[in-house]
């Protein structure tokens, strides 16, 4: 099997693995196995087996002792405070990327990225490419993190990134046509462009502050469902798990 196929299956399989976690369909606290995942999946074992570790990794999932994995089980309270936790990193990494100042090389580098962004966004409000926007928005937060040029804030930033759904593409809406989480996604570019215009600024302060809101979409989008539709528990990513 060629590398690009690889990739692609791989991608597949952590889609599908996730929506599988996500509807109940494989319950916190089912270990998983990756040959019989694979045959459901109709694929081979290494795309399953990156797949696991890339759940493992969004916090998703737990990795056993002996091998293997198993599904994490969640509370309400776990989500919240992976995303505050996530926005005072980022917070942090953007006031000192705007206190120390960063290269014209590393600003074009994301400027480019919010520019691709903007691509993503059709005519319409609910006109949204998500799968590029979820791939750009990945890396934009990876090049924030990069940003102050300190290997242990990128580091720390990573982590919390990797708590139970914090990580910035957690609550995006998927393919399923969720309009009013679509539309949202045009304020977090509005975020993108305006943090990265504070970053360059030197202005610390609004800069962390920005950076701190917009992760907070994901608890605005969270807190959303629960007061307002309970039934798109299972339309989001991870919230099936949860519980108040």
């Amino acid at each position: 099997m060629k590398i690009s196929e690889v990739a692609t299956h791989g991608r597949r399989a952590v889609i599908e693995l996730r929506e599988k976690i996500i509807s109940g369909e494989l319950p916190g606290g089912m270990r998983l196995f990756e040959v019989p995942l694979a045959e459901t999946l109709d694929i081979s074992r290494t795309p399953v087996r990156e797949a696991l570790s890339r759940l493992a990794e969004e916090g998703l999932l737990d990795r056993l002792p002996n091998g293997g994995f198993v599904v994490r089980k969640f509370g309400y309270a776990d989500v919240v405070d992976s995303i505050e936790l996530r926005g005072v990193m980022e917070g942090t990494a953007a006031r000192l990327a705007a206190e120390r100042g960063v290269s014209p090389e590393a600003l074009a580098r994301i400027n480019d990225i919010v520019v691709q962004l903007d691509s993503c966004f059709g005519p319409g409000q609910d006109e949204v490419d998500f799968d590029t926007y979820s791939d750009l928005n990945e890396r934009f937060h990876l090049e924030l993190a990069a940003l102050p040029g300190s290997e242990i804030i990128r580091r720390e930033v990573e982590r919390a990134s990797a708590l139970p759904f914090a990580s910035p593409s957690a609550f995006l809406p998927n393919k399923t046509e969720i309009v009013a989480f679509r539309r949202s996604l045009w304020s977090a570019q509005e975020q993108h462009r305006a943090l990265v215009q504070a970053i360059a600024a030197r202005e610390g302060a609004r800069a962390e502050a920005i950076a701190r809101e917009h992760a907070r979409t994901a608890r605005h989008n969270l807190e959303y469902i629960f007061a307002k539709d309970p039934g798109l528990l299972t339309k989001i990513p991870g919230l099936a798990l949860i519980h108040r």
